[in-house]
């Protein structure tokens, strides 16, 4: 997966945080190709490649106040977000009759931004709830409440929807162990910092983070109107760090088959004392389910523990907290801003939030995704584009048969099991067959909210709905408007949506050597993840199985322990560096992914010379293309975030990919005194 957005989808609509997607304001003039004017090309491309790629871009970009970083994906977003607004305008435009989508769009949007309405409903729809949260007496009740917040908002294979602030997190997908039918996966939770990390370091950096958000925490609650804020703010932030210890560090959640745990209902009282139960799955609705996967088992058994030891008090005021957080936007003017100065200004370094009308988009295209994706796709992905994508995918899956048939280390055996994955591999290009329907979900057009509240519920029941049903392989989790791309192990399928298929990265009147660096690397990295750390304990039909001898396992887990080594060497900071096991997935998917596109680049030649543009052979613009895909300038608090919560590797180190492949020392004529330079025997090649 490609993007980056470390805060749950709510937060990053209303606030922002994540501006890796965000609009460029400082773009060189449009062209069809690699971007010369993004260049330094007084920077030896042996020496810092990013720079040579992308140093022109970074000198002359200077971060808006309301971003915290601006990137090559920036352009692709800002013409996904225009294209959004019309769609939105048009809507508010319209006389469309009631409950239908159009109606649907336009109210959320007006909801959003009546702030007079905001401000006369928020803290009086707010405040029943947190009466609610005050009544618990005792922890029969407790269990209750903790089951009633229960919601659909943790994806453990996709980063950009790891985290949630409910002390537990749901995910419904296929089955680890039957794959054609849906299963409730549980997941820890219960913190609102990015990762346990930002509780337990004893950097001065941390220490004096935590120190701001008591300080935050104690703000929200005065707003909200709660008593004896500071106490409150000194629990919450002593049990979410308690919580934070019983938590697994994303490396180690990343490892599947620690997470494949089966337990039926009667399993939780004995592997996980401490709390009710029979009460948390009766308040969630999942009191009649008979299995769940527990994806972290240690976790649930401490923070189970913790729900006996902790004073309810203490749980009580977690609860108050974590709603006044997740609902400040729809709340009050001065909580919005609140929120926002700890988590845009203290944790990403953003000082001014985006135009409110430009968050409003973004909130609706996120509840909305289907109805305003269906109107994307049929205004602004031609089934020209399509099919020219659809050729370019088929490319990257040739090149990606021809190197497996040409692997070496694997056994027979192991390899037909790849081969079979790979021709199983089910990829959908700009838009799903058939759309989600949002019939049962009301829209007031002057309660934001409610709408956000009938949303939460919405979406949950929708995915307690499918439990046990038979998995449909053809569903997306993306939605058109979507800059991204993704792979679904358990499904063994791909989705490339349309707003990510446009220029820069594919564009049509690009020369191949630059589609096939930019876009082409970015299909082969998706595919690539078929086969990452994770990807190869699946087999053809999304099954968690051991399909390797353990001769090709062993190969296998050598060569990427070299990977994650070589990544664990990159130190943005003094004092921080990149985690290699927790990047490994998708190191190995970049490293694959670059190998496949540059084979299917030169396949596409047909034994042809590429022409050379401003100077540059075919081959040179293949990496340059790359390189260029990944220009980035970012905050420093952002930055370090991304560290700590990101399974990828910072911009600069995903461009310097190019150092494991052997074409790019061809290319540039790297030699064995450049910075980086790898010997062959040192050099990543894994598919």
């Amino acid at each position: 997966m490609m993007t980056h957005l470390p805060r749950p989808l709510l937060a990053i609509v209303f606030c922002t945080l994540a501006a890796s997607l965000a609009p460029a304001q400082t773009s060189a003039p449009a062209t069809h190709g690699i971007s010369i004017a993004n260049m330094d090309t007084a920077v030896h491309p042996g020496d810092n490649f990013y720079l040579y790629a992308n140093g022109g871009y970074i000198a002359r970009t200077r971060l808006p106040a309301d971003r915290s970083s601006l990137g090559t994906f920036n352009t692709l977003d800002d013409l996904a977000s225009k294209n959004i607004a019309s769609i939105i305008e048009d809507a508010t435009q319209s006389n469309a009759p009631a409950n239908s989508d159009q109606r649907k769009i336009a109210d959320l949007y007006h909801s959003y931004m009546d702030e007079a309405a905001i401000e006369s409903h928020g803290l009086t729809a707010l405040k029943p709830h947190l009466e609610a949260i005050a009544t618990i007496k005792n922890r029969t009740e407790l269990a209750h409440a903790l089951g009633l917040s229960l919601r659909g908002d943790v994806d453990p294979l996709n980063f950009t929807n790891y985290h949630t602030p409910n002390i537990f997190g749901l995910w419904v997908a296929p089955s680890f162990n039957d794959s054609d039918h849906y299963a409730p996966y549980l997941l820890q939770g219960g913190i609102e910092l990015p990762d346990r990390d930002y509780y337990l370091s004893d950097s001065p950096h941390m220490k004096d983070i935590r120190a701001k958000y008591q300080t935050h925490i104690a703000t929200m609650f005065r707003l909200a109107g709660v008593s004896d804020p500071e106490a409150r703010a000194t629990r919450v932030l002593a049990l979410e760090t308690a919580l934070a210890k019983a938590q697994l560090s994303l490396a180690d959640s990343e490892n599947i088959h620690n997470a494949n745990n089966p337990w039926d209902p009667r399993d939780f009282a004995t592997k996980a004392p401490g709390l009710d139960w029979q009460e948390f799955f009766r308040a969630a609705g999942l009191d009649h389910q008979k299995v769940f996967i527990v994806w972290q088992p240690g976790a649930f058994s401490g923070e189970a523990q913790l729900v006996a030891s902790q004073p309810i008090e203490a749980w009580k005021d977690l609860l108050a907290y974590h709603l006044i957080e997740h609902y400040a936007p729809a709340t009050s003017k001065a909580l919005a801003d609140e929120s926002f100065a700890f988590f845009g200004k203290t944790l990403a370094g953003t000082t001014a939030q985006r135009p409110r009308h430009i968050r409003g988009d973004r909130f609706v295209s996120a509840l909305l995704g289907d109805p305003v994706g269906k109107i994307y796709a049929q205004r602004y992905f031609p089934p020209a584009a399509k099919a020219q994508a659809q050729v370019l995918v088929a490319d990257l899956l040739a090149a990606y048969h021809t190197r497996l048939e040409a692997v070496t280390w694997l056994a027979p055996a192991t390899k037909a099991e790849a081969l079979a994955k790979l021709a199983t591999l089910q990829i959908s290009v700009g838009y799903p067959d058939t759309w989600r329907s949002y019939a049962d979900y009301r829209v007031s057009p002057d309660n934001l909210f409610e709408n956000i509240w009938r949303y939460g519920l919405f979406n949950y029941h929708y995915e307690l709905s499918r439990i046990g049903h038979p998995v449909d392989r053809k569903e997306w989790c993306m939605e058109p408007q979507t800059v991204n791309a993704v792979n679904l192990p358990l499904d063994n399928g791909l989705n490339f949506p349309a707003a990510i298929l446009q220029p820069p990265f594919f564009d049509p009147k690009a020369p191949a050597a630059a589609n096939y660096g930019a876009i082409g690397t970015i299909i082969g990295h998706e595919i690539s993840h078929t086969f990452d750390s994770q990807g190869a304990d699946f087999d053809s039909k999304g099954r968690v199985r051991n399909w390797w001898t353990p001769e090709d396992h062993a190969h296998f887990e050598a060569v990427t322990a070299a990977l994650a080594a070589q990544y664990s060497t990159y130190k943005p900071f003094p004092d921080l560096s990149v985690n290699g096991r927790q990047t490994l997935g998708e190191d190995i998917a970049d490293v694959a992914g670059l190998a496949a596109s540059f084979d299917a680049f030169h396949a596409s030649l047909h034994g042809k010379q590429a022409p050379m543009v401003h100077g540059f052979t075919g081959d040179q613009q293949f990496f340059i293309a790359f390189g260029q895909n990944w220009g980035e300038v970012i905050r420093p608090a952002t930055l370090r975030n991304r560290i700590l919560t990101d399974p990828h590797a910072p911009a600069e180190y995903r461009a310097d990919t190019v150092r494991n492949n052997d074409g790019w020392y061809a290319a540039f004529h790297i030699q064995p005194t450049d910075k980086l330079y790898l010997a062959p025997k040192n050099r990543i090649s894994i598919w």
